[in-house]
């Protein structure tokens, strides 16, 4: 065990306060150090501004600017074409049909050719649809299709024999449902 005598704890301090002056004078320069870097090497170069400058200078005097010549214009009556109406050729050969085995949930038969208007993994959705378009006129038909094991219910607006008769009738639905597409049963 250490015993001090009252001498000693003096001079303890003083010993200290010394060591604790030294650390801040230390503390002082090194951040002094680091504000003089830190001023120094963000310091923008003056010479390389007036470089700049010099050089845009330098280009700006150095365009001429060419005379522009105009030559004389003279006017010319236009008169209105006549408006042209166009057909969509009835040819749909080259329009795309997905194949796929189905099975019926609800509505008429199906015919060869079908417009889908919507696809769902949920079937009360599809009821949904069905309905809405039942609404609008239509005799809808909801099937059942799987694919990749998943079960999608789709949603048929229109059926027909003829290949021609199912594409006529998806371009009617695609103002309303885009993404429409015609479907052939196997």
């Amino acid at each position: 065990m250490l015993i001090l005598h009252p001498n000693s704890i003096e001079e303890l301090i003083q010993v200290k306060f010394i060591v604790i002056k030294s650390m801040k004078k230390t503390l002082l320069m090194g951040a002094a150090i680091c504000a003089v870097f830190a001023m120094t090497s963000c310091k923008s170069k003056e010479s390389a501004y007036k470089k700049a400058y010099e050089k845009a200078k330098a280009q700006q005097e150095t365009v001429v600017a060419t005379p522009v010549t105009t030559q004389p214009t003279t006017p010319v009556a236009v008169t209105p074409a006549a408006p042209v109406t166009t057909t969509p050729a009835a040819d749909y050969s080259n329009v795309n049909v997905r194949t796929e085995n189905v099975s019926l949930v609800n509505g008429a038969p199906l015919k060869a050719y079908s417009v889908v208007v919507g696809s769902f993994s949920v079937q009360s959705n599809a009821n949904a649809l069905s309905t809405t378009l039942a609404g609008k006129g239509y005799a809808p038909r909801v099937v059942k299709s799987v694919v990749n094991g998943a079960d999608w219910y789709r949603v048929i607006a229109t059926s027909y024999d003829t290949k021609a008769e199912a594409a006529q009738s998806r371009a009617a639905l695609e103002s309303q449902y885009a993404g429409a597409w015609l479907l052939y049963q196997k």
